[in-house]
This record gives structure tokens, sequence and C-alpha cells, in this order.
């Protein structure tokens, strides 16, 4: 049986070569540094998600006339 030739990604830390194979344990990375980086960049907020910022609670949510009332059952 023939094996599968090694693949070669982009390192998303440096930009470097590195081995996406189970034998780089720190796939997709290239080294351990990349990835403590990478995990660094995310734990200090550096990387977001980008989301509408919220309504002021003073505003009202749209929804009708009644919108700040008290629900009634």
């Amino acid at each position: 049986m023939e094996r599968a030739p090694e693949r070669v990604v982009t390192c998303p830390a440096c930009r470097g070569p590195a081995l996406f194979a189970p034998g780089n344990r720190w796939r997709p990375f290239c080294s351990e540094r990349c990835r403590s980086v990478d995990l660094g960049a995310w734990a200090s907020e550096r990387f977001r998600v980008p989301a509408e910022s919220a309504p002021d609670p003073g505003e009202g949510d749209g929804h009708g006339a009644d919108a700040g009332a008290p629900l009634r059952h």
C-alpha cells in the first residue's frame, strides 16, 4: 500500500511551512512557540468575531409602543 504524500501547510502564526500530519504535535502550527503566540492572541482578545453593538437599555428594542411595559399574563 502506498503512503499519501506529506502535506505541508502555511503556519497561521509565522507564515512558514508546517507539516500537517499526526507526527506534528503542534499542527497546524510549525512549533510550540507559534501555537503559544496564537493562544495568547486569542486570550488577549486580539482576535474577535465582528458583531453589531447591543442597543442601549433606554432605547427599547423597537418592537411596538409598549415594548418597555411590564408583561401581562
